[in-house]
This record gives C-alpha cells, structure tokens and sequence, in this order.
C-alpha cells in the first residue's frame, strides 16, 4: 500500500506501536558509521569498485577520508561544494545520537 493511497505511518514496514532501534552502539559505531559514508558515496559515483572510506581518530574526533577514482571526485564534491556538505551534514547527524565528534575529508 501506497502512502498515497491513505497508507498510515504505522502499516509502512514495522509492526504497530514498535518502533525500529536506530540507535548506534558505541562499540560498533566507527564500523557502522563507516558503512554509511561508503554507501552513499558508492550510490553518487560511477566507479563504486574505487571507494574506499578509512577512519583516522585524532584528539577524539574521528575523520572519515573518502577516496574516489578520478573522474568521480567532481561527483561526491557537487557544485561549490554541496554534495560534499550534505554528505558532512549526514554523517554529523548521524554521530549526535552518540555523542561523537567526526568529520569527513574527501582526499584525491
């Protein structure tokens, strides 16, 4: 069922009254916060095979370099940089949850 057609919130993918966990631990959340970085840049790219993302933890604040083949750099960067701030907004947010500092680097 469509949202369009009259669908509520609670019939659109989890049982009623449950909500889904979307906290991240703390043990895993480098890993998963890495994951995400990876995907959405493999999602704007043509090459998704030269990704790479690697976590580089410096006085407590966790950077997240991504690296992507050469013709795709303009791709995660957008025009003056918007891409490239989304993706930082995203990652911000994701991290207050946990109360991590991170940032992220696009690195050629």
């Amino acid at each position: 069922m469509c949202r369009s057609e009259g669908a509520r919130p609670h019939e659109m993918g989890s049982a009623p009254g449950k909500e889904p966990d979307r906290s991240i631990p703390d043990s895993k959340g480098a890993l998963k916060m890495q994951q995400l970085v990876e995907y959405l840049v493999k999602m704007l790219v043509d090459d998704p095979e030269a990704v790479s993302v690697s976590e580089v933890d410096i006085a407590g604040v966790s950077t997240y370099e991504v690296s992507v083949a050469d013709g795709d750099l303009g791709r995660v960067i957008g025009r003056q940089g918007r891409i490239a701030n989304a993706l930082r907004t995203v990652v911000k947010a994701s991290a207050l949850k946990s109360g991590r500092r991170v940032s992220l680097e696009i690195v050629s």
